[in-house]
């Protein structure tokens, strides 16, 4: 469903008075795993505000260079021209100030990188009128609150959780499995690292994750005591 501009009444939101200063703008979140359609989501709202005759912009963070570097592209191959940008407060600078005022609608794909989001969404929703609709993981592969996304839940009129098939028994996944041992936050990668699982199989992925990597620690150790035991003559 398209969004409606009908009830955007002009607000000055600095003052609380009603004027033609600006249209009260809107935040719509989509958030899930990987691989659960959370940039299709995202491609098909622009697309949608595009034909309702909006003028919409794309941006994505330079950090995921995957597919494209000048588009958002879906896991199955669907595109759209896009700005990639370290960051965000960079983008009414680079856009050009007269551009940004025709922009109605922008979309935010990877949001998680982005660690002004909050910012940004507050600001372009509040004060500029804008239509902000931002598509990011909500948890990392350790289930923790990754990047700023959870931040502006309480910014938003709307927030979709979306989910994905578990790949090991094609349940619904909520959750996004490393299948590497490395472990820094920001890995950037597809299926090659990163799976989505349900509850029960991350539980029991993690758990064997562990147990490899007490193994692992145990083998090392051992070699360290052999490397440094004395040589004794027979």
């Amino acid at each position: 469903m398209a969004f409606s501009s009908s009830a955007r009444n002009p607000v000055d939101l600095r003052n609380g008075s009603k004027n033609s200063f600006c249209p009260v703008g809107e935040i719509h979140v989509i958030v899930g795993p990987m691989f659960a359609g959370k940039t299709t989501a995202l491609l098909r709202r622009v697309n949608l505000e595009s034909n309702d005759g909006r003028n919409v912009v794309l941006i994505k963070s330079s950090k995921d260079a995957r597919y494209a570097v000048d588009a958002v592209v879906t896991h199955d191959g669907t595109r759209f021209p896009c700005w990639s940008l370290p960051d965000l407060s960079s983008f009414k600078q680079r856009f050009g100030k007269d551009a940004y005022e025709k922009v109605d609608v922008i979309g935010i794909d990877e949001a998680q990188f982005f660690g002004d989001l909050y910012e940004f969404c507050c600001n372009a929703a509040d004060f500029d009128g804008k239509i902000i609709v931002v598509a990011g993981l909500d948890g990392d592969y350790l289930r923790k609150s990754f990047g700023s996304v959870l931040d502006i839940i309480p910014l938003a009129d709307t927030v979709t959780k979306l989910t994905a098939r578990c790949e090991l028994c094609n349940r619904r996944a909520f959750f996004t499995f490393r299948k590497t041992n490395e472990t820094e936050t920001e890995l950037i990668g597809g299926a090659d690292i990163y799976m989505p699982v349900c509850r029960q199989h991350y539980v029991n992925g993690q758990s064997v994750n562990e147990s490899a990597k007490m193994v692992l620690e145990s083998h090392k150790v051992s070699n360290e005591l052999i490397l440094e035991s004395p040589l004794v003559d027979p």
